[in-house]
């Protein structure tokens, strides 16, 4: 490397402290570098921290806990330094730690019961056993077999989040170990390791150690061997967690994060709310195990306990809120019972459907959905269920959520009454001395309401239910329809509903977004504007040249852009004039805004005309070409690059010269502060009698780009017409030019 060749660098100050007779590992880890020096393998430094007595002190600055009154080195950088020595990965470091039974020992010792386990330190100790996991995986694996113990060890410290993170990894529930150790994955699946981590439900109240337990049985069933994952998924396991789940004496943590559990394994494709377990989900080397009638029948044998939990009679808490008094609140173990039902009902089992209407569960939690106007979590899991019925194959379903549970008259009496009650029998009352707000279920009954009406375009069933109903044909067509078109926001403009009238455009617009371009015209257009100048860049030192993929790159960036009726956006050729309207108009324009004075120039104001040779010429100079092409007086044509012009016989102003005296080889004009100098050098009145044949602009060979200017002299007479064509010197900016040019006369 460039870095590592002798006279270019410096010495590293890690070789320095090397050289020193008596050096300690402490002045090494002191050092910013050491990490560098160990990725880029630093020979002497390898070999010093290979030995045996130095990856212990590693060690025991990972695991061991600084002495009290320790300094800010001691209790945060060194350790740092130590773990980062080690998954720097050099694998005679980590040969050194897995080839010796001592050290190993030394890294587990942080595992036993009476040592102290921080989580500062147990994230290092994670990242270190991690390493070896994935860079010696045999040894490390043996070396866990011959101590068993360090299961049950890892389990008891689940609570923390980075040992979970070694015991999933270990199961085999990460990256690809099930599949490199056959052997020793078939000692672990042979183990009680499942027991002993659903067991901690029932033996700790801590809600981490509740989480952590949800998030590796979760990962377990996507990512574990299928062994495991078939264990898990069996309707003992699931019936052990439900009786642990619904004793009165747990904690509601415990309830919650075992439905997480029974959700993750009706649906897998469902995530448990972690960043982690995200991560996880996107490797894929095991199998999904989806739940069996088994274990399903085994969850509908306790789904009567859960629902006595949704019973809200019997609970005295309350809670205040901005909008008024929940009594009791919803709580998260509630809304986690609605979100398993609503799960279930998505396997499609016609025992699940008979067991959620024989014991009331969809009637309860549509009745939720009223009383709770303002949890939107709560309100999302109720139109799933309702959409799950509406869905269903099964007309008993069907006829259970519109009779029974008559959605379509609840959804029409909270219509009517859409205002928060202040009723104190409610589970939501308003706030006294406050005026009640609208309650803040509306939207989602919109929703459930569009998708009666969807639904009954195709089910017979659906659809006579409703005609049936007088009431809900008078909401559908004064109500509904009317909201839906507001609402509606393909119709919108910029976040506003378009019965505003605004001209403007929809960014969103098929027909904007349909509109046909010609790619190779674009392209060619691109090419030639390059060439001729219109687009300058001192970098580009050759022809430029856009292909048709290049062209199709502006277009993608036009339609973003706000002047979309440019000639730019369009598919015509820039460098050719459709008609002579357009010329004659822009000719006309130009003219006035170059020269407003024009009309009232004098032949006794001296003319600014600068005389000199092709080499002193600006390189900004106008190169805009006009030829003789006629001699009527009615009409002349200018030709410009591309093609002739008409140009009326406006803007004429009279001047001579005499036939036979030849002009000056370069006349110079510029922008000067009195308007009518400019005129008169652009009228051609320059104090001179001699005739003009021909006056023409030094021409590029793509024609006149934008800032020129043009003095066709007509007829062979004295004191014939003399045409002037100027461009606006706004536009000179636009081609490169300085704001003024240099007229040849030939």
């Amino acid at each position: 490397m460039f870095w590592r060749m002798t006279g270019f660098t410096q010495a590293s100050p890690v070789d320095a402290i090397l050289e020193k007779e008596n050096f300690t590992l402490e002045e090494l880890l002191d050092e910013d570098e050491i990490i560098q020096e160990c990725k880029a393998l630093n020979t002497r430094l390898i070999n010093f921290l290979r030995e045996k007595t130095q990856v212990e002190r590693l060690l025991r600055y990972i695991v061991e806990e600084p002495p009290e009154g320790a300094d800010n080195k001691h209790v945060f950088k060194l350790p740092f330094i130590a773990c980062e020595i080690f998954i720097c990965e050099v694998d005679i470091i980590l040969r050194t730690l897995v080839e010796d039974v001592q050290l190993m020992d030394l890294l587990f010792s942080f595992l036993k019961p009476d040592h102290p386990h921080s989580t500062f330190l147990a994230g290092y100790f994670s990242k270190v056993v991690i390493c070896l996991m994935m860079r010696k995986t045999g040894p490390l694996l043996n070396y866990i077999q011959g101590h068993p113990e360090m299961i049950s060890q890892l389990v008891d410290l689940i609570g923390i989040t980075s040992i979970m993170e070694v015991l999933i990894r270990l199961i085999g529930a990460d990256e690809n170990m099930h599949s490199n150790n056959v052997d020793t994955m078939q000692w672990l699946e042979d183990t009680d390791v499942l027991e002993m981590i659903v067991d901690k439900f029932n033996s700790s109240d801590s809600f981490e150690v509740h989480a952590n337990i949800a998030e590796i049985l979760c990962a377990i069933t996507r990512c574990a061997p299928p062994a495991l994952a078939a264990k898990i998924c069996s309707p003992s396991y699931v019936g052990k967690l439900f009786c642990h789940a619904l004793q009165d004496s747990r904690p509601k943590s415990v309830l919650y994060h075992s439905l997480s559990f029974c959700i993750c394994l009706l649906d897998p494709k469902r995530l448990v709310a972690s960043s982690f377990q995200a991560f996880r989900s996107q490797l894929n080397h095991g199998s999904f195990v989806p739940a069996s009638e088994d274990s399903i029948q085994a969850m509908l044998e306790r789904l009567g306990d859960l629902l006595k939990l949704l019973d809200i009679s019997s609970s005295d808490s309350d809670l205040l809120t901005t909008y008024g008094k929940l009594q009791p609140p919803l709580g998260k173990h509630r809304l986690k019972i609605v979100e398993f039902i609503s799960v279930l009902l998505t396997t499609g089992s016609e025992a699940v459907e008979k067991e959620l209407i024989r014991l009331g569960a969809i009637k309860r939690v549509v009745e939720l959905f009223f009383l709770y106007p303002f949890n939107n979590f709560l309100h999302h899991h109720v139109e799933d269920v309702v959409g799950s019925c509406l869905e269903s194959k099964r007309t008993l379903l069907i006829e259970h959520i519109l009779h029974d549970c008559d959605i379509v008259n609840t959804i029409l009496a909270a219509e009517k009454q859409s205002f928060l009650s202040t009723d104190s029998t409610k589970a939501t009352i308003s706030a006294e001395g406050q005026s009640p707000p609208r309650i803040g279920n509306s939207g989602h009954m919109t929703r459930i309401a569009n998708k009666l009406i969807q639904l009954g375009n195709n089910n017979s069933l659906i659809q006579t239910h409703l005609q049936e109903n007088s009431d809900w044909v008078g909401w559908h067509s004064n109500v509904l329809l009317k909201r839906n078109a507001i609402e509606n926001v393909h119709q919108w403009t910029c976040g506003r509903p378009t019965t505003l009238q605004e001209p403007a455009r929809d960014s969103d617009d098929e027909d904007f977004r349909d509109r046909d371009f010609d790619v190779a015209a674009l392209a060619s257009n691109l090419s030639q504007a390059f060439r001729c100048g219109i687009y300058t860049n001192d970098d580009i030192e050759e022809d430029v040249y856009f292909d048709d993929e290049s062209a199709e790159v502006v277009i993608s960036s036009l339609r973003l852009g706000d002047d979309q009726d440019s000639p730019l956006f369009t598919n015509s050729n820039w460098f050719a004039f459709e008609n002579d309207t357009e010329v004659d108009d822009r000719l006309t324009n130009s003219l006035a805004s170059s020269s407003p004075n024009s009309d009232e120039t004098s032949d006794d104001e001296p003319d600014e005309v600068v005389v000199g040779e092709n080499n002193n010429l600006n390189d900004a100079a106008t190169s805009l070409q006009v030829m003789d092409v006629g001699t009527t007086s009615e009409s002349k044509a200018i030709v410009l690059g591309n093609g002739p012009a008409n140009e009326p016989k406006e803007g004429v102003s009279n001047s001579s010269t005499s036939e036979g005296e030849q002009s000056p080889g370069w006349v110079e004009w510029r922008e000067t502060s009195e308007p009518k100098v400019a005129a008169d050098i652009l009228n051609g009145d320059s104090g001179t009698d001699k005739e003009m044949d021909e006056v023409a602009l030094d021409a590029d060979e793509c024609g006149p780009p934008l800032g020129g200017a043009a003095i066709d002299r007509r007829g062979g007479d004295v004191g014939g017409p003399t045409n002037v064509v100027v461009e606006d010197p706004s536009d000179t900016a636009k081609g490169g030019l300085g704001g003024g040019g240099f007229v040849r006369i030939a």
